[in-house]
């Protein structure tokens, strides 16, 4: 009696024999491939062209060359998250948000983060939103000749971003984008556990190595998914032999890899006014002397918030419009991750778009 189930025929050897041929040139060829690749330089990212026309310690601000004659009356700041750099929105030729913007004919500058030194360890929330942003937004101003001036925020970027503009209501600011950025720091998910005050000594942490290594910033992101980059090495060995996956996927390698490290204070205060404090949220954060209670913020504001955000999920962002003071206010809530929401396949047909159209209206 055969033990060939019943509607199932016979295995055709030659099939059997093509399929494992096909295996083994495929495990060749990606085998190759990763050779080639291990001994490569690093993907090329960054590639629109810039000017540098600030820099000041930790801080970097940069002009892009235009791509239209016409442009926007009002500049575009885009605030790039303290933890990283500014080239996730800049990975390639047309995989690029600041080239969107461009061609879309924004006026466009970022402001990037280099490592803090050591004698930067005492960097706060006052620096970064009192003197760092106001600083570009001056620069900006005489580099465009607009008093107007649109901030995009991503992440912390975003929450910097927010307390800038609750703390000098009345300036230049035209109009704010916030991608990404929580503000309900108690609902952050399984970074509370690992931020919690019964295990987070974060007084000992600074105390001791005055600047968090990036090392230890980014065993700090893993651990709040501790096999996404397995993972993602099985998708690069499954897609090796896709030239636009890999360029792709190691363009985003580098920008993981490349995490910048932290100033300790700015660590210390951060933890205990924002995530244990939630000092955001409550209107109590006093930055400077001053109350960031966002309720003060009447600037057009448009959150940008990714469904599936592991980072600032959902609970932690979906607070932001109910807080601002703001009557011209829009929240956007799209498919995709953290990083997928800005730089992923389909950021250009979601995400950029929307901004690109939200902004458009209101920087004439």
């Amino acid at each position: 009696m055969s033990d060939i189930p019943s509607g199932m025929g016979v295995p055709n050897l030659e099939d059997l024999q093509g399929d494992v041929r096909d295996f083994v040139e495929q495990a060749i060829a990606r085998g190759k491939k990763s050779v080639e690749l291990a001994n490569a330089p690093p993907q090329p990212v960054g590639l629109t062209p810039k000017e540098t026309i600030y820099t000041r310690g930790t801080l970097r601000l940069y002009h892009y060359e235009p791509m239209c004659e016409e442009v926007y009356r009002v500049p575009v700041l885009l605030v790039m998250a303290t933890t990283n750099k500014s080239y996730v929105f800049d990975l390639a030729p047309g995989r690029s948000m600041i080239e969107y913007m461009l061609k879309q004919g924004f006026d466009v500058y970022v402001l990037d983060w280099a490592p803090p030194t050591q004698a930067e360890r005492g960097l706060t929330l006052k620096d970064y939103t009192q003197d760092f942003i106001p600083t570009c937004i001056e620069k900006i101003q005489k580099e465009s000749g607009e008093e107007d001036v649109n901030i995009i925020g991503y992440c912390m970027g975003g929450v910097l971003s927010l307390i800038y503009a609750a703390t000098n209501p009345d300036g230049p600011l035209k109009n704010l984008v916030c991608l990404t950025t929580p503000v309900d720091f108690h609902r952050m998910g399984i970074s509370q556990v690992w931020n919690d005050p019964q295990y987070f000594d974060v007084d000992q942490l600074v105390d001791t190595v005055g600047v968090l290594s990036s090392g230890t910033v980014t065993q700090m992101f893993e651990m709040q998914r501790p096999a996404q980059r397995l993972a993602g090495q099985l998708r690069y060995w499954d897609n090796m032999l896709d030239d636009d996956f890999v360029e792709s996927y190691r363009a985003m390698l580098r920008w993981g890899d490349e995490t910048l490290p932290l100033a300790g204070e700015y660590v210390r205060e951060t933890t205990k006014e924002l995530q244990w404090g939630n000092k955001l949220f409550t209107g109590e954060l006093i930055v400077d002397g001053k109350k960031a209670a966002l309720e003060k913020i009447k600037v057009p504001l448009m959150s940008c918030v990714a469904e599936h955000d592991h980072l600032a999920p959902r609970g932690s962002t979906e607070k932001l419009l109910e807080l601002v003071g703001s009557t011209d206010k829009e929240e956007v809530l799209l498919k995709g991750g953290h990083v997928s929401l800005i730089a992923g396949p389909n950021a250009a047909k979601r995400m950029w778009p929307r901004v690109g159209a939200w902004l458009a209206d209101r920087s004439v």
